[in-house]
């Protein structure tokens, strides 16, 4: 007979909570009535009126018979691959956040630091941009991203499928300071620049922080001389804006990007992991209720099979426990992202010429023209490097290469390789 050992959900999150947890519940207090960001994306899919928008083919190089055939004979060739949604979905061909040997941050769990080559190049950009500017910036400490193969991340809601990125602020030292608020002592000039070039530089889709934060940055940069208007685009837009609250939040960024590629990949990709059995697998959270055979009857699978995936011994089970399900055919049951939008950069204004235009239509398999490097404003303060930053152009890729961010070069998915040496 099939077992679930029930806990109490509440109760397993207190004996794995830190003193920052505590702290969270408090804060969540202080700011009743505050509105907080979903980390999820599932339901933002479909607009208003429940229509799915026709974006552009990020992957318009690849005919559909052309993909099907990479799939089947090298998966590898075609790149990382984000698979769902960020809170049911899970990664292909993963790539892990390297240690750098320039000491610009440091990786805090490397066995967690996995995600999509678009993410991790769109983090190292916006960081390398912070130390060219600022040399004797301590290293970022940067957090958990997802596991190697993607799926539930305790405790997170999201981090499944390689877009999202939890950092650490900037201190004046490398330690980060443990106090409740911390917004009384980040490196506020660091923390700006870090934010801002996320936005110009990468195609970041939201960053989540303590509306406390929020406030003492907004401030920072308005003494700074950035625009109101273009500060107000990224804090104060409702559901538009770029940096939104979130409970929990206020000792480090969540940080999500858009994966042109590695996102159209993965739809596309959907009806044909069946072809690669070893790839065709459903990861499943188990709630109360479940059953290894009733798992297997949902998504077509079979006791042995999920036991074996698992290295189960038995079929005892436990609430919260990821399984991977190893599924005979294509899963019926799993939701599909419909095509990408990625919208423009919100650049702050002198810097509107340089931003990657959005796309608006299917697009050609054509050759695209070279992307153009956004250029870099330095944030002013103490000790920048430089402030200017030289504009220059970045040949694409070849489709083949995992590395390639993006298809055609005229939209947002171009990926502007911006580090100390390219921006020189």
């Amino acid at each position: 007979m099939t077992q679930v050992v029930e806990h109490n959900d509440a109760a397993l999150a207190a004996a794995e909570s830190s003193t920052e947890g505590e702290e969270a519940a408090a804060d969540d207090e202080e700011l009743a009535g505050t509105p907080d960001a979903d980390e999820g994306e599932a339901e933002e899919a479909t607009d208003a009126n429940g229509v799915v928008p026709n974006g552009p083919l990020y992957t318009a190089e690849l005919s559909d018979e052309e993909l099907t055939a990479m799939w089947k004979k090298d998966p590898a060739a075609l790149g990382s691959i984000s698979v769902g949604f960020v809170e049911s979905g899970r990664m292909v061909n993963a790539v892990r956040v390297p240690q750098p040997e320039n000491n610009d941050w440091i990786v805090v769990s490397p066995e967690l630091a996995w995600a999509t080559k678009e993410t991790v190049d769109y983090l190292s950009t916006a960081i390398r941009e912070v130390r060219a500017q600022y040399p004797k910036a301590p290293p970022l400490r940067v957090n958990q991203l997802s596991s190697r193969e993607g799926g539930y991340l305790r405790p997170h809601k999201s981090h499944q499928n390689g877009r999202d990125v939890d950092l650490g602020f900037y201190y004046p030292t490398a330690e980060p300071v443990r106090v409740r608020a911390r917004e009384n002592h980040i490196d506020l000039e660091l923390n700006w620049a870090l934010l801002k070039s996320l936005a110009i530089h990468t195609d970041v889709q939201m960053i989540l922080v303590d509306k406390r934060v929020q406030k003492v940055l907004y401030d920072y940069a308005l003494r700074k001389g950035e625009s109101k208007e273009w500060l107000d685009s990224l804090f104060n837009s409702g559901a538009r804006s770029l940096v939104k609250h979130a409970r929990g939040h206020r000792d480090h960024f969540h940080v999500r990007f858009f994966n042109p590629r590695a996102q159209e990949l993965g739809r596309r990709v959907a009806p044909l992991l069946a072809l690669q059995p070893d790839k065709n697998i459903q990861m499943h959270r188990v709630r109360s209720g479940d059953t290894v055979g009733g798992i297997a009857l949902r998504y077509g699978s079979s006791i042995n099979a999920i036991k074996k995936a698992n290295r189960m011994r038995g079929v005892f089970l436990r609430i919260g426990q990821v399984l991977a399900v190893p599924l005979r055919g294509p899963c019926t049951r799993c939701p599909v992202p419909p095509p990408l939008v990625v919208p423009p950069r919100r650049m702050p204004p002198g810097l509107e010429e340089q931003a990657p235009a959005v796309a608006t239509k299917q697009a050609p398999a054509a050759p695209a023209e070279p992307a153009v490097a956004a250029q870099a404003e330095s944030t002013g303060g103490s000790a920048p490097a430089s402030t200017d930053t030289a504009v220059e152009t970045q040949p694409q890729a070849p489709a083949q290469e995992p590395s390639v961010q993006g298809s055609p070069a005229n939209t947002s998915a171009a990926i502007m390789q911006m580090g100390p040496a390219a921006s020189r």
